[in-house]
Parts: structure tokens; C-alpha cells; sequence
């Protein structure tokens, strides 16, 4: 793979380090600090570029400290559906919705959907009582009036969830659910850029990057401005990190405008 396509943490630092002058030019920031650097835009890249985030599915088994406690604990939740390992229920940043549970749901062969759908089906194929125009009509209306009354009836429950205190809690009267119910949550979950290298290689993250190491090397070396070193060379730390800073804002303000999902994705 060509070195301007970082595939990994190190190769991603060297092409920031190269970026600034490297080896031409002595960059003064120490590794550890580029890995600093390389974490907080990561953080960053995570919560406003559409590519850091994926929108999951993850199926929990409700518990009896759930329902006494009324909240779920995203430590506690596993790979979501149809994933693998990661991302977890630790990778959670924003939650949706949790799907509806109560006493008028159900997935068994006594539920009003199933019996509906099941006495219905040769006549939606057939035409409903002998009708062979709009077949569908007369199910789809049906349909739609039972959510009606699942509305009224069963509401969605209301959620409340802080990334800081990562729990789902449940503002609704708990006593519907039951030990070992499963229910389904819907959220948006931080990608491991290790699982999926090509992170790396986005474009406005290495620039980001880079700007971040070039904003350290200014504030290292801004308490030597002024100094002048044998051939007239003059340190100039703080210009460094001004053009750093003014780098750092328009990768900003490119990412918000351009890659930042709508309005109602809701940060935990």
C-alpha cells in the first residue's frame, strides 16, 4: 500500500510527521505525544463524521436488577445483531429508540399480527372476500388502525441516556416487563478503526491529524521564540502553532458542514 494511504496508528503518525518536513526537517514532538494527538481526533472523527459511527441493532435479555433499577447498563450489552464483536454495547454513543415491549406485544402464534397476517394471507394474494382489485387495501388499513391502538394503548417508552453514565433508563412502568425478555435497542456506535482500517486513510482525518501534531510542535517549541541559533535561524514556535490553529478550525468547520449527520442523531 502507498505510504500516502495509512492503514494503522503508526503509519497514519508517519504521514502526519512526513506531512510537516520529516525527515528533511526535525519535527520537535515526542511519539507519545503524536499519540495523543492521533486519539483526540479520533474522538473527535467518532462524533461528527458520518464514517465513525454506524447505526446497530443490539438484542439485551432483560434482567431483575434492570427492572428494579429501570435502566439497562451498555456494559452489559454484546454485539449487535448480525455483527460480530465490535462494535459492543461499550461502543454506544447516541441511543434511538428501545423497542417497544409490553402486553400487547408478542411474536408468538396468539398475537392479533400473526393471526391477522396468517387468516389474511391467501386472501391478500386472492383478493379479499372474492374483491380481486386492491387486495392490499383492506390489510393495510387494518394494520394501520392495530398500531393505532398499540399507540393509545402501549406507547412508545420514553428513554433518557448520558454517554457519561452509560445507562439506558427506562421511563415507563417496568411491571409490563418480565426476567429474560429480550428487547431491542437502537443506536449509533463508535467504529474500532483497528477493525476497519480504512478510517484511517480518510481524507479530512489526515489532515486533521496532522494539523494536531503541527499544533504540539508550535507548543513545544514556543518557549524558545526568539532564540537564534549560529547561521541567523530563529525559533518560531508561536507562529507555528497560530497557522496550526487556523488549520485545525477550517478541517473543523469542513467536517460539521459536510459530514456531520442530521440534526436528529443525538449525541449520549
Amino acid at each position: 500500500m502507498s505510504t500516502a494511504q495509512p492503514n494503522s496508528r503508526q503509519t497514519l503518525i508517519e504521514y502526519a510527521l512526513r506531512s510537516l518536513g520529516h525527515p528533511v526537517i526535525q519535527i520537535n514532538v515526542d511519539w507519545q505525544q503524536c499519540e495523543d494527538r492521533l486519539d483526540e481526533a479520533l474522538q473527535f472523527f467518532s462524533e461528527y463524521h458520518f464514517d465513525g459511527v454506524q447505526k446497530c441493532y443490539f438484542k439485551y435479555q432483560l434482567t431483575q436488577q434492570d427492572i428494579d433499577n429501570k435502566c439497562i447498563s451498555i456494559n452489559n450489552i454484546q454485539s449487535p445483531i448480525g455483527g460480530i464483536d465490535r462494535p459492543n454495547g461499550s461502543d454506544i454513543v447516541s441511543v434511538i429508540r428501545l423497542f417497544r415491549f409490553g402486553y400487547l406485544t408478542g411474536t408468538d402464534m396468539f398475537n392479533i399480527k400473526y393471526q391477522l397476517a396468517l387468516t389474511d394471507y391467501f386472501g391478500i394474494n386472492r383478493g379479499l372476500k372474492g374483491n380481486t382489485s386492491l387486495p392490499l387495501a383492506g390489510y393495510d388499513a387494518t394494520m394501520q388502525y392495530i398500531t393505532l391502538i398499540e399507540q393509545f394503548f402501549d406507547p412508545e417508552k420514553a428513554i433518557r441516556f448520558s454517554k457519561v453514565s452509560d445507562k439506558i433508563y427506562i421511563d415507563s412502568d417496568m411491571k409490563e416487563a418480565t426476567v429474560g425478555e429480550y428487547v431491542i435497542v437502537e443506536a449509533y456506535a463508535v467504529l474500532d478503526p483497528d477493525e476497519y482500517p480504512k478510517i484511517y486513510n480518510d481524507r479530512l482525518l489526515k489532515r486533521y491529524v496532522t494539523a494536531l501534531v503541527k499544533k504540539q510542535w508550535g507548543a513545544n517549541m514556543s518557549k524558545y521564540d526568539g532564540v537564534q541559533l549560529p547561521g541567523g535561524i530563529t525559533f518560531k514556535g508561536a507562529q507555528i502553532y497560530q497557522e496550526a490553529m487556523q488549520e485545525l478550525a477550517m478541517i473543523e468547520n469542513e467536517l460539521r458542514a459536510t459530514h456531520e449527520l442530521p440534526v436528529n442523531f443525538m449525541m449520549g
